[in-house]
């Protein structure tokens, strides 16, 4: 521990290196609940390329594990810290590089939140989609180290379709660049799409180059009210198949919506089964949503209101933001699930999962990303119940292997990492999980880099 204090302070600043316990503690775990968690023998905040390329250095030369995290928002337990590990956090490095309107790009730092970024290209008549739910607090490398999505996928796509480029430094200290900057280039393996949705397995991102598009017009919204989830999966599909492309498409059940009204005051409608969030940023939105609201209508739609303008458009998707959040007032304790099936299996999936809550006598809160099919089902559950967590666990695997079977996917964009370990060997089968792992021997040969995640 002495030899590896003495060299990191021989290329960090001295406050750079926390050692103290009660602070170290609190950078053990990111929002993941069931997921282990070691104690980290030093917690590093580097603000330069220099400086993280000598930790690895160190941590290579002394053979000491580094968990990589953000803001530690995730849902996974990807950042979750291995006993006497490293724990490099890369929240100092926050600089937005540049902002190029004529290459509609930006370069940041890893450290960057998500919405000062957002902010920063709005001013220069620019749009980043990728939109978490927690984009106030959550980090661009966080958003790249697990892929993440949000409320706008269902017309923008997810961050790997905005990262170009990136730098990277190796488990042994070499800095690498990837990608590119330019509208178009296939230049060797795409080993930018490799690193994104890693989580901090293979490299430590330390700049980004992002694709940037044009500022669309202010969202304007409708919520349909159905007495069912599967009228309101109805209606999604009725809107997908005619073609349209709203630019947020999300599905709120009645226990969400009663969680955000105690929570917020919101005055959501609490007799609805399921609340149907639906936008349109284009130049006809009044048209647009008109259209969408008949589809709604004849699915079944017991009310479709139309927000009067961007101020309450803004309003209804500010519920929808506060969604986990509010779910996780209920009881003690959330577990938050991430599968996404195909759009055509939506109605299942929320029936099924309703039927797993019956089954365990849990409450089971789902709101969902329903344009993409991306489903966030909470189990609620006392953590000082042993009995409720044994069946929030069960009730949490059963929803997976139903995401499985009606042929989605264990995690739309939430990542693996300690929480979904088994359900990803599930998910991949033998053959993949052996390429896995000879990619990420490939980059880390000595396992250094966030050991015990994804496998």
């Amino acid at each position: 521990m002495d030899d590896l204090l003495e060299r990191l302070r021989e290329g960090l600043p001295t406050d750079a290196v926390v050692t103290d316990p009660d602070i170290t503690g609190s950078y053990a775990h990111d929002m993941a609940s069931f997921c282990t968690a070691g104690s980290p023998a030093v917690v590093v905040l580097p603000r330069t390329v220099e400086q993280v390329q000598h930790v690895m250095r160190t941590a290579t030369a002394l053979r000491v594990p580094v968990v990589p995290q953000g803001a530690r928002t995730g849902l996974s337990g990807a950042a979750n810290a291995s006993d006497g590990c490293i724990v490099l956090s890369l929240v100092k490095m926050d600089r937005i590089l540049e902002i190029s309107p004529v290459d509609r790009v930006a370069v940041v730092e890893p450290g960057v939140v998500n919405a000062a970024l957002s902010r920063a290209v709005h001013e220069h008549g620019l749009y980043y989609p990728p939109d978490p739910s927690s984009w106030e607090m959550c980090t661009i490398g966080g958003n790249i180290g697990t892929a993440s999505g949000g409320l706008c996928c269902v017309k923008y796509g997810v961050t790997a379709e905005y990262v170009l480029g990136l730098e990277v430094v190796l488990a042994d200290g070499r800095l690498m660049s990837t990608g590119r900057r330019t509208a178009k280039g296939v230049a060797g393996y795409d080993l930018t799409r490799l690193f994104v949705g890693s989580e901090g397995s293979l490299g430590i991102v330390v700049k980004a180059v992002l694709a940037l598009r044009p500022a669309p017009p202010p969202q304007l919204a409708l919520a349909a009210e159905f007495g069912s989830a599967a009228a309101a999966c109805d209606a999604v599909v009725a809107i997908m198949e005619r073609g349209h492309t709203p630019s947020l498409l999300e599905l709120m059940d009645r226990t969400t919506i009663q969680a955000v009204n105690r929570m917020a005051n919101m005055g959501l409608p609490e007799t609805t089964e399921a609340l149907l969030l639906a936008a349109f940023d284009t130049p006809h939105a009044a048209a647009d949503l008109a259209a969408v609201g008949a589809l709604c209508t004849a699915a079944g739609a017991t009310d479709v209101v139309p927000a009067e303008d961007v101020a309450e458009s803004e309003l209804l998707l500010q519920a929808r933001r506060l969604s986990l959040t509010a779910l996780e007032t209920i009881k003690s304790a959330t577990m938050i699930d991430d599968v996404c099936v195909p759009r055509s299996r939506l109605a299942a999936m929320l029936d099924g999962t309703s039927a797993i809550a019956a089954k365990y006598g849990l409450t089971i809160g789902v709101c969902a990303h329903a344009g993409d099919g991306n489903t966030h089902p909470v189990v609620c559950f006392d953590a000082a119940d042993e009995d409720e967590s044994r069946r929030a666990r069960e009730s949490f695997d059963e929803i997976m292997a139903l995401g499985l079977a009606l042929g989605g996917t264990i995690t739309g964009e939430h990542g693996v990492g300690v929480l979904k370990k088994e359900w990803l060997a599930r998910e991949l089968g033998p053959v993949g999980v052996e390429m896995q792992r000879a990619v990420k021997h490939a980059f880390d040969p000595l396992g250094l880099l966030n050991p015990g995640k994804l496998f």
